[in-house]
């Protein structure tokens, strides 16, 4: 069984960077057909998808963010990361890391519990 726990700082400075890290332990982030993606959801607005990275370390980002935004890897720790520069209080937020396998019509998903991540000096 997956499971993912977001880890980093809870305060950021504005134009500072957030850096979160997701480790994942009951499978590999290699895995053929898992998808490992970051999203946020701001207080009182909605869920949004921020980028993915795929088991093949392919990435892909939210065009409304992909200046600032960053994943990464690092296979050896079974970890992705998440990397936002030049963040404003605006990206205060709760983010989530998950996990997504699809296989033909079928999807499994795996979340992290949220970590708070708030902007402010």
């Amino acid at each position: 069984q997956v499971q993912l726990q977001e880890s980093g700082p809870e305060l950021v400075k504005p134009s500072q960077t957030i850096s979160l890290t997701c480790t994942v332990s009951g499978g590999s982030i290699t895995t053929r057909n898992y998808d490992w993606g970051w999203f946020r959801r701001p207080p009182g607005k909605g869920l949004e998808w921020m980028g993915t990275i795929a088991y093949d370390g392919s990435t892909y980002y939210n065009e409304s963010l992909k200046s600032r935004t960053s994943i990464s890897r690092d296979t050896s720790k079974n970890q992705f990361s998440l990397h936002m520069s030049s963040v404003t209080p605006e990206d205060t937020a709760v983010y989530y890391c998950k996990g997504l396998y699809r296989e033909y019509g079928r999807t499994k998903e795996y979340w992290g519990q949220g970590t708070q991540v708030t902007v402010s000096s």
